[in-house]
């Protein structure tokens, strides 16, 4: 069964960095399309990154420049590493296989002032 962990999470103040991690179980990670979303409170959930099978990324305007993701095939891990947060950054970060529709249970990042 294909499932998908987040980790990472916590609190940081404004200007900080953190990396959320994506481990991957009952299918490779490489084989399919992999994205991150975000949903703050009182928000829908918004996507911001995605990593193609063949290492290409794209990003949400938001984000771009401040996050970047990458993906540790022999871990069959996917990161976002996150610099320069900002308080609008504060939401529940998920993973998610696109190709099969599988999410992660998310992992809560606050950006303190």
């Amino acid at each position: 069964q294909a499932q998908l962990v987040e980790s990472g999470g916590g609190l940081v103040q404004s200007g900080g960095s953190l990396r959320l991690t994506c481990t991957g179980s009952g299918f490779t990670l490489s084989d399919v399309n992999m994205t991150w979303h975000r949903q703050a409170p009182g928000k829908a959930r918004e996507w911001v990154a995605t990593f193609a099978p063949g290492g290409a990324t794209f990003y949400t305007d938001s984000v771009k420049d401040r996050f970047t993701a990458s993906r540790d095939d022999a871990k069959n891990e996917l990161y976002l590493q996150m610099d320069n947060l900002q308080l609008e950054d504060t939401a529940v970060y998920y993973c998610q296989n696109f190709d099969s529709q599988t999410w992660g249970q998310g992992t809560q990042v606050t950006v303190s002032s």
